[in-house]
């Protein structure tokens, strides 16, 4: 697992998978499953694991935290670096912070929080957190309102700041003043587009964010990857035809539910069973259980494509 201080290059140099978290029927950790969908993400040449909304981690309590943590130590690569996350809410991040503090993970992104809190209250929630991890977070801007690009920018500029993930949604990627007024403030090395493959291009080939989150990369790694080399290398034509194969199951994601349709697809395609999804949340109806294994079925038709053409990862 990484342990060294996280840098540009890292946040570039792989897709940055956000995976769902496998849980038993009795609600504890199933280690199987989740080793499974990582060494399938690996064997896709990813090599970053963001464990954060996909994971369900709003849901995880402080009491599990530590063995959660140990666990994914346990399934991950030596190359593989895994980013935990914490919060929402304050005091769990910082009881979870005193749990990091004796760990080697490098940095853990702080879960943006609604309700009830303000942008200057974010902020210096996030100072405190990393007062007390030790180490620089991942800011995770997922709604206006929460963190203004002011907010974010003092916490870069006094040096709190490992990365920054970017998924406010917009209809049109290539319009939004809240990206405009944060680029203008903030080194664009530290943005990732966190939105997966849909805006990733328009983010990284218009904006020059630096690279990409994915959920569907849990599906089909080897794809993401050769999406981010084709983005990379400004070959914006093989990326649009890249990223055409996850766009089925992009739009069942977006139409239904990010979170509850990748737990699913996992499951359906064979890559490892997740098993419930931890509450307040529930796992999708099988209404939809066709539809979604169909999708899911067909990318990892393509994963397989794209292994078998020996395709290279970049260093």
């Amino acid at each position: 697992m990484k342990t060294m201080p996280v840098t540009p290059d890292d946040l570039r140099r792989s897709v940055l998978a956000v995976p769902p978290l496998a849980r038993n029927a009795d609600l504890s950790l199933n280690k199987a499953a989740n080793q499974a969908l990582v060494k399938h993400l690996e064997a896709g040449g990813v090599s970053t694991l963001m464990y954060g909304g996909n994971a369900n981690f709003y849901n995880i309590g402080a009491g599990e935290y530590p063995a959660v943590l140990d666990m994914l130590e346990e399934i991950t690569g030596a190359q593989t670096w895994v980013i935990p996350s914490v919060g929402p809410d304050f005091g769990r991040a910082l009881d979870q912070a005193k749990i990091l503090r004796d760990r080697d993970f490098p940095t853990a992104m702080m879960l943006p929080l609604q309700f009830p809190g303000t942008p200057e209250g974010s902020e210096n929630g996030i100072r405190r957190f990393v007062d007390a991890f030790g180490k620089p977070a991942i800011v995770y801007v997922k709604n206006e309102g929460v963190l203004n690009p002011e907010n974010v920018a003092r916490l870069v500029d006094d040096g709190l700041v490992a990365g920054i993930k970017y998924a406010i949604v917009r209809e049109d990627p290539r319009k939004d003043a809240y990206l405009e007024e944060l680029v203008k403030l903030v080194d664009r090395s530290y943005i990732i587009s966190g939105i997966g493959e849909r805006p990733a291009i328009v983010h990284l080939r218009d904006w020059g964010l630096n690279g990409f989150t994915s959920g569907s990369v849990c599906v089909g790694p080897a794809g993401s990857m050769a999406l981010l080399r084709a983005l990379k290398a400004k070959d914006y034509e093989q990326a649009e035809k890249i990223r055409a194969n996850y766009i089925a199951l992009e739009d069942l994601r977006d139409g239904l539910s990010p979170i509850r349709v990748l737990h699913e697809a996992v499951t359906l395609g064979g890559i490892g069973d997740m098993g419930p999804i931890l509450p307040m949340l529930s796992n999708i109806g099988a209404e939809h259980h066709a539809a979604i294994q169909k999708a899911a079925k067909e990318l990892l038709a393509y994963n397989a494509q794209m292994l078998a053409g020996a395709e290279k990862v970049p260093a």
